[in-house]
């Protein structure tokens, strides 16, 4: 159940009997390392409270379309951004219909609407509605378009009839969810991913960096490892927990990043989401510098060039298939394209950083791909797990390609 760990985990509870299982839910995913929010129907509110559910996530709840305590007032698209998934337990036979039929006319009908992440829905009511051609009908609409079904299970119901329409179990549903995010895209491949920022030493005590959290290639490393890679991932210095099933070597500086990726190599597939420092100082300083009354107030640093890590590797007799990022504060697309030819890549990732809400240490991000023949492929604002492991989809199907 590692899988749940730091996932982001929108629940919807919808007007059933079964919404007492939610709270345990709640429960049951936190202590898996889940985050949890919770939306709440009418319908959801007339069985269960929503200061029970606020007082198990750790969060307040969801009700309204439109929250005057959101941005803008638009919580639904909020939430659809941070959102891993939208798991609705209970999705109840008038909840399916309206998903079925395209309906937003609360906040949970909504928000499935505009999320990307994947939905689920554990199914619960009467087992004469669960058998019902429309149901039915409706269930094999919304598996078509991709929405997973939890369920439901068979026994005794609250109306007294015994068969199918049951909720599964809390536990059950949290295994369900956990198993979103596992796949066998990159099965038994070896991948090798860069994080993070370098530090390169001034002196004892002084070094240049940059704003680099190390945020995406974590969270790309843990996609990859969800999709079945054998990861290694070369990280600078952050303060990140390591990503279940990764194999973690840390560096400090450019020149340590280069010899711990050719160490890691031959591998078959290659992602440098790091932001090296182009330059070190010349000379590093074998004691804490001083400051010197006669040179006035400057201090000058000789610089010199590091080594290119991802063009190296790039050019390895035993290349791998070679994914780069491009964070740029303007011309975006230009820089990234000339990155894409300069260091013979098959791919490049472009985001912008200039931008606060999807820069360096922020939580969500919006990228672009560009490939060979320069075609753009654009993934809007979101969690940085959810870009993560719509990027690594994207990575595996070219790779497979190649």
């Amino acid at each position: 159940m590692q899988r749940l760990y730091r996932k982001r985990i929108v629940l919807g509870v919808g007007g059933g009997i079964a919404a007492y299982k939610s709270a345990e839910l709640v429960r049951r995913l936190r202590d898996h390392g889940a985050e949890v929010r919770v939306v709440m129907t009418q319908g959801g509110r007339e069985f269960i409270t929503p200061l029970t559910l606020q007082a198990l996530s750790g969060h307040p709840v969801h009700l309204d379309l439109l929250d005057p305590a959101a941005e803008a007032a638009m919580g639904h698209i909020e939430l659809a951004r941070w959102t891993d998934l939208v798991l609705i337990a209970p999705a109840t036979a008038d909840l399916m219909a309206r998903l079925a039929q395209g309906i937003a006319n609360d906040l949970l009908t909504t928000l499935v609407l505009a999320t990307n992440a994947p939905v689920a829905l554990a199914p619960a009511m009467n087992q004469a509605m669960w058998a019902d051609p429309a149901t039915q009908a409706n269930r094999q609409l919304l598996e078509q378009r991709g929405i997973r079904l939890f369920g439901p299970g068979s026994g005794s119901q609250a109306c007294g009839d015994v068969g199918m329409g049951r909720m599964l179990e809390a536990e059950e549903l949290a295994q369900a969810a956990a198993d979103c995010f596992e796949n066998g895209r990159l099965s038994g491949l070896r991948l090798l991913i860069t994080a993070g920022p370098t530090q390169e030493n001034i002196d004892p005590v002084r070094y240049i960096t940059n704003h680099s959290s190390g945020k995406m290639g974590f969270a790309l490393a843990e996609a990859a490892a969800e999709a079945g890679a054998q990861v290694t991932l070369v990280t600078g210095p952050v303060f990140l927990p390591t990503p279940d099933r990764v194999q973690r070597i840390d560096v400090v500086s450019a020149r340590d990043m280069l010899a711990a990726c050719e160490a890691a190599m031959p591998c078959g597939l290659l992602i440098a989401a790091a932001a090296v420092a182009d330059y070190r100082p010349e000379v590093v300083a074998p004691h804490k510098l001083k400051k010197d009354p006669t040179t006035g107030d400057g201090l000058l640093l000789q610089m010199v060039r590091n080594p290119d890590i991802l063009a190296t590797l790039a050019a390895r007799p035993d290349r791998p298939f070679c994914v780069g990022f491009a964070a740029e504060t303007e011309n975006l697309l230009d820089y990234a394209m000339r990155k894409l030819r300069d260091k013979n890549l098959d791919l490049i990732v472009a985001n912008d950083v200039a931008n606060p809400s999807i820069g360096f240490n922020s939580e969500e991000n919006a990228v672009s791909v560009i490939d060979r023949q320069q075609h753009v492929t654009r993934f809007g604002q979101a969690s940085k797990g959810h870009i993560a492991r719509a990027l690594v989809a994207f990575i595996a199907d070219r790779y497979r390609q190649a």
